[in-house]
């Protein structure tokens, strides 16, 4: 799986107290950002059905 980028505006304040949040959980503000996608995602799936994206390994294109 390769790493990409994103880039996304969010004002100071909002941007400041993720900051504090991260900081409590011993964390850095990109790896916040990434426990709150997963679970968002997990939260979805749990509702909807796992999202497939593409093929799965093993079948036939």
């Amino acid at each position: 799986m390769s790493i990409k980028n994103l880039s996304i505006r969010i004002d100071e304040e909002m941007l400041d107290k993720l900051h504090v949040v991260a900081d409590y959980e011993g964390r850095s503000a990109n790896s916040q950002i990434l426990i709150l996608i997963r679970d968002c995602i997990e939260a979805y799936e749990q509702r909807h059905g796992e999202i497939v994206i593409g093929k799965r390994e093993g079948q036939k294109k």
